[in-house]
């Protein structure tokens, strides 16, 4: 580490101005100014106008400096935070950051001060995650409001921050937060390590972040849980795990997570048990219902007719007499158009989005059935499908499942249910060898933590919840005090 020199800063901040000045060589919205103090000494504020406020720096600089009688800046700015600038990489990089530079020639320092313009939007609703019941706001693009939200569900001194630089373009800005005392170290030593080994220029999203730090990159199961909800976050850090947040990005990362995590909605903990637990039920058989029904379809109607009541047969038998497709082309068909229809629905207007849902619903639905390219029963299984989809809470996840589906149906036209059958046990076995932040991805199955099976596929009573999931080997287990 370098050594704190006075004599030598005092050399080279004398050619700091000159350098900066330089450095801000064709950049129209940059502005240096001179300003007396005093009788003889001059001081300079070098700036970039679009980065800071020009109403504060009216208000905090500008005027104080006309109306006093100071002979140093420190002595004139009085109401905002200064702070000395030690390096020459620290004032460039400070500059770019929304800070006032002011080189103090009396006293031979630089000084900072931040003024930087808060373009950032309201709070607004979640618009990933939506609830009935439960907090409306979500995080926005700025890091420190969403800092300051989670410290107001948390306001606690144990509530550690830990901030990283990365990209060496972005100077992206991260922050580590877990509560001392209560996360296990592993996590937040792992965490650290792995924030610290990122190498890579530019980072505009905390997605970005994840696929860096991720532990297993050749997957589509999400190993960061990706959220806009501060009372998630909150909840999460209280559980003993950790949370990241990215600047200029409304999503946090937490970790570790397991599977069953990107099933549970945070609504399942406003709700009474019975009814949270029924509903979590459903959002389980509608991601194997929504994964497996069109692949189940092509097995049974390309190898397994005998399966079918004689009945649904004749129904099956009369829908399908007049495509020139086989199962399988017609199910790819199907799963396909439907994927175009969703992307496009996203990337539109949202009033456009709407009208398209109705053509692709209705029109492009009942074209297909005329044309002959997919049966009416197929058409109502896809309704069923994707209507299931939308019931997993996470969005990554639907994404995957996607993939998954076609994977399952390639399986299901070659060897029938056999297949599926197969599929499934593989898609179970690669869950089994992931983790997240070292931990097992299928927790609290495998390895089997039988006291965490109260918060799985049913969620218990709230009061039944006295300890921390035992995955998260958090410092303390139990969330009663008196209990130790």
């Amino acid at each position: 580490m370098e050594q704190y020199d006075p004599q030598m800063k005092i050399h080279q901040m004398s050619t700091w101005l000159d350098e900066l000045k330089q450095k801000l060589n064709h950049m129209d919205d940059a502005e240096i100014i001179e300003h007396k103090i005093g009788t003889s000494a001059s001081v300079h504020l070098l700036y970039i106008k679009t980065l800071i406020d020009p109403e504060r720096l009216n208000e905090t600089i500008i005027q104080p400096l006309h109306r006093s009688a100071c002979n140093s800046l420190s002595s004139c700015i009085t109401n905002a935070k200064v702070s000395e600038v030690l390096s020459f990489e620290d004032a460039e990089q400070k500059i770019m950051q929304g800070f006032i530079l002011l080189n103090d020639s009396v006293n031979d320092q630089w000084l900072g001060v931040q003024l930087e313009n808060p373009l950032g939007r309201a709070v607004e609703p979640s618009q990933t995650e939506t609830v009935i019941y439960g907090a409306k706001d979500s995080f926005s693009e700025q890091i420190d409001k969403n800092i300051t939200m989670l410290r107001r569900r948390l306001p606690i001194t144990t509530l550690k921050t830990e901030s990283f630089t990365i990209g060496s373009l972005s100077k992206t800005k991260v922050v580590l937060l877990y509560i001392d005392g209560l996360t296990n170290p592993e996590f937040v030593s792992l965490a650290r390590k792995k924030i610290e080994s990122v190498d890579f220029d530019q980072f505009l999203d905390s997605s970005q972040l994840a696929a860096f730090i991720e532990d297993h990159n050749h997957t589509v199961f999400p190993q960061f849980l990706q959220t806009d909800r501060p009372d998630a976050c909150a909840y999460a850090l209280g559980e003993g795990k950790l949370t990241l947040l990215v600047s200029n990005s409304p999503f946090a990362l937490i970790a570790p997570i397991t599977f069953f995590h990107l099933i549970q909605s945070p609504e399942d903990y406003f709700l009474p048990w019975p009814v949270a637990s029924f509903l979590r039920l459903i959002r389980y058989g509608s991601f194997i219902v929504s994964l497996t029904m069109i692949p189940f379809y092509v097995a049974l109607t390309t190898f397994h007719y005998q399966m079918i009541p004689l009945p649904i047969l004749f129904v099956l038998l009369e829908s399908r007499s007049k495509l020139p497709f086989t199962p399988f082309t017609e199910g790819l068909f199907m799963i396909v158009t439907l994927e175009i229809i969703k992307e496009a629905s996203l990337r539109m207007p949202t009033k456009t989005s709407q009208t398209l849902g109705v053509i692709g619903g209705i029109v492009i639905g009942q074209a297909a059935v005329e044309a002959g390219f997919a049966s009416k029963v197929l058409i109502v299984l896809m309704g069923i499908s994707a209507i299931a989809f939308f019931l997993v809470p996470n969005y990554q996840v639907t994404k995957s499942m996607v993939l998954l589906q076609i994977l399952l149906l390639i399986l299901a036209s070659f060897l029938g249910l056999p297949g599926i059958v197969i599929g499934l046990i593989g898609i179970l076995a690669h869950l089994h060898a992931l983790t997240s932040l070292g931990q097992p991805y299928l927790a609290p199955i495998a390895p089997f933590y039988g006291k965490d099976w109260n918060d799985l596929f049913i969620r218990g009573p709230l009061i039944w919840m006295k300890t921390r999931p035992n995955y998260l080997k958090p410092l303390r287990k139990w969330r009663q005090e008196m209990k130790k």
